[in-house]
């Protein structure tokens, strides 16, 4: 079968010949010639069975090509067109120097750059990324020293623009902030550092973050996602990759419990917390309102002291792993007012004791001690406002009453003690 030809690329040139073309097809191997309409091309090279590279030779208008091998021409309809085409004319690069490795991506600025087929660091070709009219942009090949970049269309080769490769320091990080965070990651870790110009990659563990910004001393980056682990960061620039500092991924802390549940809206009492991740524990809420201090126990346990409020809050802790959320347990605590006793009815009874006292009043809910001259009355509460209380046996004469619950002591009221 003879060959066939499905493409040719660039697909004009230059009437004067001379232009590097790529033929694309099947059945090259053996082929011995290639024609631009009735003229022979030059530079024929078979690279495999479905591709040749050549060169144009002068020619004018559209010609068809031709592969012609052992069992005969293709006769597919593939041109190519002699055309005048500017020379390309090149302004700038950025950068105008690179590592010694390659690598990195240059950009390269000008005009006529449309087709490019080849551009070349000194003798070297670089790998061509984009190509529009007024910009390339490639991967750098190895080199040393100062080159001279070009670049090549099918209107010729532009004039050179220097490119220096210099020797580029290896990175070094000397510290994290902060050093640790949550596994959904998310939060902005700032890494400073020396040689950090031009950072191709910072990696937590194995996986990478996104730059958010870049200078030779300091990179800030969002963390990615991670299990709860010690993992080691290192940053990647054309220098090469920095030593490693360790990063923790701390789990959200989580509240199961406060004791006591119950407290005066004035704040100002201990208040423990348990549950698990607290160990580095930066803040401790009860609702909206901030604890005015805490002190870390264990990972399982802190103390507060709660700040005012009011109502029934959720008491959560922020740690570098985040805040704790609702789950399992009962970490909810009550604010109450300070407990009123208004009235005693009656406010006299017998020193043998076993009177009923109705106690009215304000924030008797959670009543848990009534006292007739400091000595414990049995009693029930019946709502808020109202409690009723046996009198304990004392001595004739008059004492204070006194209600005391997680709020605090009541005032007092007198009672009077009858002889018996």
């Amino acid at each position: 079968m003879a060959p066939v030809v499905t493409s040719v690329s660039p697909t004009q040139g230059n009437p004067t010949g001379g232009t590097p073309v790529t033929i694309n097809g099947s059945g090259f191997i053996g082929a011995t010639v290639v024609r631009f309409g009735p003229n022979f091309a030059t530079n024929v090279a078979v690279v495999s069975d479905t591709q040749i590279t050549a060169r144009t030779p002068p020619g004018s208008g559209t010609a068809k090509v031709t592969v012609t091998g052992p069992t005969g021409t293709s006769t597919q309809n593939v041109f190519f067109t002699y055309t005048t085409v500017a020379a390309p004319v090149l302004t700038a690069l950025s950068p105008t120097s690179g590592p010694t490795g390659g690598g990195n991506t240059v950009t390269i600025t000008g005009t006529n750059l449309t087709g490019a087929t080849q551009v070349l660091f000194g003798a070297t070709p670089a790998t061509i990324l984009t190509n529009t009219a007024t910009q390339i942009t490639v991967t750098a090949p190895a080199g040393t020293g100062t080159v001279n970049v070009t670049v090549t269309t099918p209107g010729g080769t532009s004039n050179p623009l220097p490119y220096t490769y210099t020797t580029i320091s290896a990175p070094t990080i000397t510290s994290l902030n902060p050093t640790s965070g949550p596994t959904s990651g998310g939060n902005t870790v700032t890494i400073t550092g020396t040689n950090l110009t031009g950072a191709i990659q910072v990696l937590f563990g194995a996986t990478p973050a996104t730059i958010l910004t870049n200078t030779a001393t300091q990179i800030t980056v969002t963390a990615p996602a991670g299990p709860a682990s010690v993992v080691n960061v290192t940053v990647t620039t054309p220098g090469g990759i920095s030593n490693p500092l360790s990063y923790i991924y701390v789990a959200a802390p989580v509240v199961t419990g406060v004791s006591p549940q119950f407290g005066p809206d004035t704040g100002g009492n201990s208040v423990t917390v348990t549950g698990s991740g607290l160990a580095l524990a930066s803040a401790v809420h009860f609702g909206p309102g901030l604890a005015t201090g805490f002190t870390v126990i264990s990972d399982n346990q802190l103390t507060a002291t709660a700040p005012p409020g009011t109502g029934t809050v959720v008491v959560t802790v922020t740690t570098p792993g985040g805040t704790s959320t609702l789950g399992p347990g009962n970490p909810y605590y009550t604010y109450l007012g300070a407990p009123v006793i208004n009235s005693l009815i009656p406010n006299e009874g017998s020193s043998l004791g076993g009177d009923s006292v109705t106690i009215n009043g304000s924030n008797l809910t959670y009543t848990d001690s009534v006292t007739f001259g400091g000595v414990p009355a049995s009693f029930s509460v019946l709502s808020d406002n109202l409690a009723v209380a046996t009198t304990p046996a004392h001595a004739a004469g008059t004492v204070n009453v006194q209600l005391h619950t997680p709020a605090g002591n009541s005032n007092t009221l007198p009672f009077t003690y009858d002889p018996a």
